[in-house]
């Protein structure tokens, strides 16, 4: 039976996505077709509006409806301190936790050779500038929360390493155990945040 092509214009659009395989993107636009077109409207008008409604923090490069981001304006949180993490995701996850009020940095990937992804394809020489620039006041240290993988860790030497030539004087931290490897840290939970946020090892 052919299907139709509104159909597998659906399917194969799902399937794009991260974590989606041929049969959950079936299922997905099947279901779609028993939901009345007023939500489907409404879901096609979020959809056309995610990226037209949002942009980067021209300053730590998290996902947000204004720039600067509000944690970047927010006056009460600690300015020494700057965590760098591999995605907006992170953010929401260590916010969660309540234990951190300094200030972040979205790296948006890891370096990994294997996929042609070097540091110049993530969001690390703008963190070189803020540091260079003094855009976030006097950083006294730097978290470097990517995820316990291999990717994560060879960004983290790559970015400690670099600092380390830059200032001699700036403390460079690594989350400490709690987060299990190969794991990543949006599926963390918070107490696991917490304790690798306090565990945290110099670099």
């Amino acid at each position: 039976m052919k299907i139709p092509r509104p159909i597998t214009n659906l399917i194969e659009s799902f399937q794009k996505l991260p974590g989606i395989g041929p049969k959950t993107a079936q299922r997905l636009t099947y279901y779609l077709l028993h939901v009345p077109q007023a939500e489907l409207n409404e879901f096609a008008e979020a959809l056309e509006n995610l990226k037209k409604d949002t942009t980067l923090c021209s300053i730590c490069k998290n996902v947000s409806q204004s720039d600067p981001c509000p944690i970047c304006l927010d006056k009460g949180r600690d300015e020494s301190v700057i965590m760098v993490v591999e995605q907006p995701l992170d953010i929401l996850a260590f916010e969660r936790t309540g234990k951190f009020n300094g200030l972040y940095h979205v790296l948006h990937g890891s370096i990994n050779p294997l996929e042609n992804i070097g540091p110049d394809e993530i969001f690390i020489k703008d963190l070189f500038e803020r540091l260079k620039n003094g855009e976030v006041g006097n950083v006294t240290e730097v978290i470097i929360a990517t995820n316990p993988t291999m990717e994560g860790d060879a960004t983290a030497m790559y970015i400690g390493k670099q600092l380390k030539t830059k200032n001699e004087k700036l403390k460079i931290t690594r989350l400490g155990m709690g987060v299990p490897t190969g794991a990543d840290l949006e599926y963390a939970d918070q107490n696991t945040l917490t304790q690798a946020i306090e565990g945290r090892k110099s670099l």
